[in-house]
């Protein structure tokens, strides 16, 4: 099976614009091929729960989104995106300090079902948490017209 060619043209910033809560959360995308996809979150005092520990949300936010750019790297040619149908994602230590690394690669790439593996890590390289998703592949249809009373 090939990947999409119009896909594997962008770049990390084209594929990090595409998402604008990604870039409003603040999260980084720094390498993007579909073999592997990188970036990270760095740690805030606005980003956290009680006691200083990085929201359980902002985890997956960052898991999801380096996930769902790894999916989107691996499209079949002839679809044009995925849409996420299941998402698992098992916490194990607390981020309190530094910058939270994902690192996603492909789990599985078919015609209609993409999986992928996300490892979230600490600046020493502790496992934070681990992300499964499993995303559909879609064809984008176009918006249904709208009617119009005269």
């Amino acid at each position: 099976m090939t990947t999409n060619p119009a896909t594997s043209a962008l770049g990390p910033d084209e594929l990090l614009a595409m998402m604008p809560y990604a870039t409003t959360l603040g999260i980084q995308l720094h390498e993007a091929t579909p073999a592997l996809v990188t970036g990270s979150l760095a740690w805030t005092p606005e980003r956290c729960t009680a006691g200083g520990i990085l929201h359980g949300g902002a985890i997956m936010s960052l898991a999801d989104t380096i996930g769902a750019v790894c999916a989107f790297l691996n499209l079949p040619d002839g679809t044009t995106t995925t849409a996420t149908i299941d998402s698992t994602t098992r916490l194990y230590r607390p981020l309190r300090t530094g910058t939270l690394h994902a690192t996603a690669r492909p789990a599985h790439v078919g015609r209609t079902l993409i999986a992928v593996t996300t490892d979230l890590t600490d600046d020493q390289g502790r496992l934070i948490a681990q992300t499964s998703q499993a995303q559909a592949v879609t064809t984008a249809h176009p918006a249904p017209a709208t009617q119009t009373s005269d």
